[in-house]
């Protein structure tokens, strides 16, 4: 059986990320064919031909529209900035491919709007790569949930924090123009968000306070410009089932690398997890003996699901690309029609409209419903 054929468009960090995925998730998973890597777009053709080298596509292009006519692909990973989101994915469902676009949708609710209605028009799949929601550790989270091992929950507080962005002299660059979007909430936020989705529903109301702990960036060539959005974000929510959160981002906190912070409260117990140590969580039961209770450590093993596909031990651990190709092979299921653990442009759109209702709470300094 032929395998897809896949397009992708930008090879930065997560342009790398999607073409590891695809190279690996055949050999991961072994049950599905081998997809076929047949061109890559870039902003000019001796990169795109460098990269393409690089990455195992056959073919490459200056020019992503190329990919839009080829009757070899299938699907096209967008993975450029934010703000080109909604021209190549719109495009690329209108030309008959499947899409998976990395986060956020877009700068704008109107063009996420737009990339949901022609996803619903297309038929094909398009997914958001919110990778984080892959690991079996979440996804096991999720299942204690449900089974009631902690009660019922009744608050939740996330923290996402990196230091990409705490030294007030790294240069200006597009991550703090007002064109990439509100800066902390939707180029950073929507991951924890992802989690909160995946865990619990929607958000139903916000309030919010942002800050920019630096008012200007020095440019490369000298002088200073304006930063045009926020890097910490701090927000009240209220969930789905009237579960009370809190949310709290910050891309200028030094010393941390990678971390999401989720506190889980139930009234029988807690759930603590961090993504900085991605392959374990704790967990607290007030069942037992009171002199013998205690938070107990889950290490990520072979049972659970599909940690068993990359290691046959335990405690050995996943890695942030290995939830790309557990991403990768939950698309394939979505374009296949199966039931697939994917955020589809649907989910995409929700979390988006929580993004835009947290900043509008911050504009009118009050709650607001998200829609």
């Amino acid at each position: 059986m032929s395998g897809l054929g896949i397009g992708l468009i930008g090879t930065g960090y997560m342009g790398k990320c999607h073409a590891l995925a695809w190279n690996s998730v055949a050999s991961v998973f072994g049950d599905v064919a081998r997809a076929r890597l047949v061109t890559l777009a870039e902003v000019n053709a001796d990169l795109a031909s460098k990269k393409a080298a690089e990455l195992g596509f056959a073919r490459s292009t200056g020019n992503w529209r190329d990919l839009l006519s080829d009757p070899e692909i299938d699907v096209i990973s967008v993975t450029t900035p934010n703000a080109f989101h909604p021209e190549m994915a719109i495009a690329a469902l209108e030309a008959g491919k499947h899409v998976w676009c990395e986060k956020p949708m877009a700068p704008a609710l109107q063009d996420a709007i737009r990339m949901r209605d022609a996803a619903k028009k297309s038929g094909r799949a398009a997914v958001m790569g919110y990778n984080y929601i892959q690991n079996p550790m979440i996804r096991h989270i999720r299942r204690l949930i449900d089974e009631g091992a902690i009660g019922s929950v009744n608050h939740v507080r996330v923290e996402m924090d990196e230091d990409f962005m705490a030294d007030p002299e790294t240069p200006f660059y597009w991550k703090s123009e007002i064109a990439s979007g509100y800066g902390a909430l939707d180029d950073f936020a929507v991951h924890p968000l992802s989690l909160l989705f995946t865990l619990f529903g929607h958000v139903e109301s916000v309030v919010t306070d942002m800050v920019k702990p630096y008012p200007t960036r020095p440019l490369k060539d000298g002088g200073n410009r304006e930063v045009e959005n926020h890097d910490i974000a701090s927000v009240l929510m209220k969930l789905e089932g009237g579960i009370s959160a809190v949310l709290l981002a910050n891309r200028a906190a030094w010393g941390r690398k990678g971390r999401i912070a989720v506190q889980i409260f139930g009234s029988q117990g807690s759930i603590l997890y961090d993504q900085e140590r991605m392959n374990e969580f704790q967990l607290y039961q007030a069942s037992g003996r009171p002199e013998e209770q205690g938070f107990r450590t889950i290490l990520a093993a072979p049972h659970h699901k599909p940690y068993d596909r990359f290691i046959p031990a335990p405690g050995h651990g996943l890695g942030f690309n290995d939830l790309k190709i557990i991403e990768c092979r939950e698309l394939i299921a979505a374009i296949g029609g199966q039931k697939a653990h994917v955020i589809d442009f649907e989910e995409g759109l929700k979390i988006e409209r929580s993004v835009h209702a947290m900043a509008q709470a911050f504009a009118e300094k009050g709650w607001v419903s998200v829609a």
